[in-house]
């Protein structure tokens, strides 16, 4: 079959305004638990989306580790190129693509880098291998082969063999504080539920249906 022949249809479920809750983090959450109890793969993963000084836009997929009212809050090495992304245009994007259940969420916002506290807070309770790992990779820089990494990390786990991990100075976590947050469900014939939330500037929550 020709890929321009793919297709399914959306029937699992549907979305009505009385069923949302007044905030998009509580109907986050509402969404993430029945996502966790559906058993759904990486239910925290999503796609951050930048784009740098030349307008070039960047995706890629980094991993929700906290969700508050402030926003959302995610880890990564701050050398990388979303790092210097969000340096220059901390305007970002956030993508859900929870394909199974037939649903994404889309969030829009402006990314804040959390506390070197926080970030030192999250980094002791990570794995010790995702510790040393943190330290072996130079994330976006160019690598001469798998072997070079592996050497990386090998060089670090005897640098700090019976030693606490520290937290490296280039290794911290940001914050999307949202000013939108659309969510969508799949519908039969394409007629698709979409609802927004967006931010009044006395903080409360206006929510909009759209057109699929």
């Amino acid at each position: 079959m020709e890929i321009d022949q793919w297709r399914r249809e959306y029937l699992l479920s549907g979305l009505r305004r009385s069923e949302l809750k007044p905030t998009p983090l509580e109907q986050l959450r509402k969404w993430l638990s029945e996502a966790v109890e559906a058993g759904l793969a990486d239910p925290n993963a999503m796609c951050l989306a930048t784009v740098n000084t030349d307008g070039q836009p960047a995706q890629r997929i980094v991993l929700l580790k906290g969700v508050d009212e402030r926003g959302f809050t995610f880890y990564t090495n701050l050398q990388s190129d979303k790092a210097r992304d969000m340096a220059e245009n901390p305007q970002v994007s956030l993508l859900f693509p929870w394909h199974s259940l037939e649903r994404q969420i889309i969030v829009y916002g402006k990314v804040a880098p959390v506390s070197r506290e926080q970030a030192k807070a999250y980094f002791q309770s990570r794995p010790l291998d995702s510790q040393l790992a943190a330290w072996a990779s130079r994330q976006s820089q160019s690598l001469s082969s798998r072997e070079e990494l592996q050497h990386q990390f090998e060089q670090e786990k005897s640098r700090f063999a019976g030693k606490d991990v520290p937290l490296p100075e280039f290794w911290g976590g940001y914050c999307v504080v949202p000013s939108a947050v659309e969510f969508w469900q799949g519908g039969a014939n394409r007629l698709h539920d979409r609802f927004i939330y967006r931010i009044h500037d006395n903080g409360s929550w206006a929510i909009e249906r759209l057109s699929p």
